[in-house]
């Protein structure tokens, strides 16, 4: 077998085999040879068909049968003689394939690229300080209270944050338009349920009021006909109802895990888990400045192999989350809607392997047993989720692998300049949002300027 390796472009290779013609017509004489013991034709008895016959009838699919198989086997010698470490499959393609004459193939690759790290040093990073207060678990256990609040009726006029149910029927001009009109509807005020001004005017009114609203569709409104047009819509006030907020007590608390009705266990889990997500934020923040700057700081090429895959993944996350059903051809997605967070994806997670391993980052059983029982303390049964987790090869490694982006991340935020800033609770986890929203906006003006 001969084999020459042309380099492409940094991660793109051209290999280009060839295989003497003995090797093909050899193997290709042998399975038509093996075939014909069970080949049954009409006018010759099993196994007596003649070669000349069994060649006419089935050689050219032996033939690209071997070839294929050959193709394939010498690939894999081949990349393996030469240390190539590929990303994703080859195309090959036959150049040669002629009985009787040398077979050649040209296999092109993507490899793994070779990242030589730069430092993130002088890298400015700020870490949230946050601590839990007393106020910060009243306002989250009020937040409890409102979400398992009973809605009761009022004689009062409508607030903000009141249920009216209502009829109405919507109008362009003097004509009613489909799909604008209920019965019995029941409407929080200020949740923004409806188009924007309907709620705001029923702000006062009364049970048995009669209003006519008068609103404008926004121009980016699902139905076309309607984007943009003022309408009026006649409404009917049957009911207004308060929300009635239950006791903080012990039949409270039973709702949330404490069978025992201990409200000061309740506090104190609340505590633990707003503390738990306050981390979880500070982390992810954190986390978020450091990638960006080994991105900023390590520029190469990305094999699109892995974008692709990775944009698979995407799209089968994408459909799953929109409820599209596990026979819903995800194919169907179009590639540059997911193409650049793919990319953003693969290049973190190629810098962060090489992190590890030029760093020799390793992860023992014990750390990840600790990590998961950190993980079980937000089940109801953390001892069955350690069980489980510690039971299952493939859970204890998508553990460790966590536990060693930790430590990667770790490593790089070494080389940075750390400034803590003192936090609320409310602040973190709003900073950690608006910069969930600016990276996804960024990637979307990546996205349309084709960078």
């Amino acid at each position: 077998m001969q084999v020459s390796v042309d380099t492409t472009s940094q991660i793109e290779r051209r290999i280009t085999v060839q295989v003497p013609a003995a090797e093909i017509d050899e193997a290709v004489a042998a399975r038509l040879k093996d075939a014909a013991k069970n080949v049954r034709m009409d006018g010759f008895r099993k196994g007596k068909v003649p070669m000349s016959v069994i060649r006419q009838r089935y050689g050219h699919d032996v033939r690209n049968e071997v070839v294929g198989e050959v193709m394939r086997e010498r690939y894999v010698r081949a990349i393996s003689e030469h240390e190539l470490n590929p990303a994703g499959f080859p195309q090959i393609e036959p150049t040669v394939n002629e009985s009787g004459k040398d077979l050649e193939f040209v296999a092109t690759l993507e490899i793994y690229p070779e990242i030589e790290l730069a430092s993130i040093e002088g890298t400015e990073v700020e870490r949230p300080v946050v601590e839990v207060s007393e106020a910060d678990v009243d306002e989250m256990i009020e937040t409890l209270r409102k979400q398992n609040a009973a809605w009761e009726a009022v004689e009062r006029a409508a607030e903000d944050g009141d249920q009216v149910t209502i009829d109405f029927q919507g109008f362009l001009g003097d004509e009613p338009f489909e799909g604008g009109s209920a019965e019995g509807h029941e409407l929080v005020i200020g949740s923004n349920s409806f188009i924007p001004g309907f709620e705001e005017q029923l702000v006062g009114a009364k049970a048995g009021d009669e209003k006519q609203l008068n609103v404008t569709f926004p121009e980016d409104y699902q139905a076309e006909q309607l984007a943009g047009q003022e309408a009026n819509f006649k409404v009917k006030v049957h009911k207004v109802s308060g929300q009635a907020l239950p006791e903080v007590d012990a039949a409270f608390v039973e709702k949330f895990g404490v069978e025992d009705g201990d409200v000061e266990k309740f506090r104190a889990e609340v505590t633990k888990n707003m503390t738990r997500e306050a981390k979880q934020a500070v982390d992810n923040r954190v986390k978020q400045q450091v990638l960006d700057a080994l991105k900023k700081a390590n520029d190469f090429p990305v094999p699109q192999a892995l974008v692709q895959q990775e944009t698979d993944g995407l799209k089968r996350q994408a459909a799953q989350q929109f409820g599209l059903g596990e026979d819903f051809d995800v194919s169907q997605l179009p590639n540059e809607l997911f193409a650049e967070q793919a990319k953003g994806r693969v290049q973190v997670g190629l810098l962060l392997a090489e992190v590890i391993k030029s760093k020799e980052l390793d992860a023992s059983d014990d750390e990840i047993k600790a990590k998961v029982e950190e993980l079980a303390q937000q089940y109801q049964d953390p001892e069955q989720v350690v069980e489980y987790y510690m039971g299952n090869d493939q859970m204890k490694t998508q553990v460790k692998s966590a536990i060693l982006e930790e430590k990667a991340v770790d490593t790089l935020l070494e080389q940075a300049s750390v400034k803590d800033v003192s936090m609320t609770y409310q602040e973190a986890l709003a900073a950690a949002q608006q910069q969930a929203e600016a990276d996804e906006e960024e990637s979307a003006e990546e996205q349309a300027s084709g960078s």
